[in-house]
């Protein structure tokens, strides 16, 4: 189910989230906010908005065939990268609200794939050349994520009463920034960059290992408080995940 251009990317997301409409499969709200994300990506490419459309194309899949092959990886019963464990596991079982199935799919696919991505694009050159267009990725992303939260007033009436835990520095789940996810990305991008067999395995685990961590972290945050937050939020998502789904879409 590997894509090879960003038009199969697309095709594929499209039965993802049509998988999940009619299963009612929580999963399905970050598929829906990439799946608009890479149609924006698609626009800008043919506007020649990015420095190198081409390359950013190829960007664009391999970064979309991560959270491809972890999905069908999943659904057939095999393991994943362990950040995107926690995501589907969360979707399947645990008692998450919208923000946080957004949240943990940013996290692994942010966190995890973008700099690898990075690398494994600028393999045969050098790295700091698509610095500007690796960002430009994250613009489009916050963009659209702008744009869903108008949106999901409809879903989750309550879901401003995070914001009353915003001064807590120490909780992820409301200090989570995708800036500040693309910076990290970036560093670990630089990190890799260089390394070659086994090394880039290592390097590699210890980061799905680390963001899985913070995935489990925004899964299942601390904190009576936003733990009972979070429990009054739950309470007024009264949609079906399909309808849900269907909401978030902002094209």
């Amino acid at each position: 189910m590997i894509a090879r251009t960003i038009d199969e990317v697309i095709s594929a997301l499209e039965e993802i989230i049509q998988d999940c409409i009619r299963t009612n499969n929580r999963a399905g709200y970050f598929a829906m906010v990439y799946y608009c994300t890479t149609l924006r990506v698609k626009k800008d490419i043919l506007l020649n908005n990015f420095e190198d459309g081409p390359r950013m194309e190829r960007f664009d899949v391999l970064f979309a065939n991560y959270y491809l092959r972890a999905w069908h990886q999943w659904q057939a019963g095999k393991p994943t990268a362990a950040a995107w464990e926690i995501v589907f596991e969360t979707a399947a079982h645990l008692p998450a609200v919208l923000m946080q199935h957004l949240l943990l799919g940013m996290n692994a696919h942010i966190n995890l794939d973008l700099g690898t991505t990075a690398v494994e694009t600028m393999r045969d050159g050098r790295l700091p050349d698509i610095r500007r267009d690796f960002n430009s990725i994250n613009t489009i992303l916050g963009a659209m994520i702008d744009k869903v939260q108008e949106n999901i007033g409809r879903v989750s009436p309550l879901m401003g009463l995070l914001d009353l835990h915003a001064r807590n520095r120490d909780e992820l789940l409301v200090q989570f920034s995708i800036n500040l996810a693309r910076d990290g990305a970036w560093r670990f991008a630089e990190d890799l960059h260089d390394k070659v067999g086994a090394d880039y395995q290592t390097c590699l685990a210890a980061r799905d290992n680390c963001i899985a961590q913070l995935g489990k972290n925004l899964a299942s945050p601390r904190g009576f408080l936003l733990k009972y937050t979070l429990k009054a939020i739950r309470a007024t998502e009264r949609l079906a995940p399909g309808e849900i789904i269907n909401i978030l879409k902002v094209i």
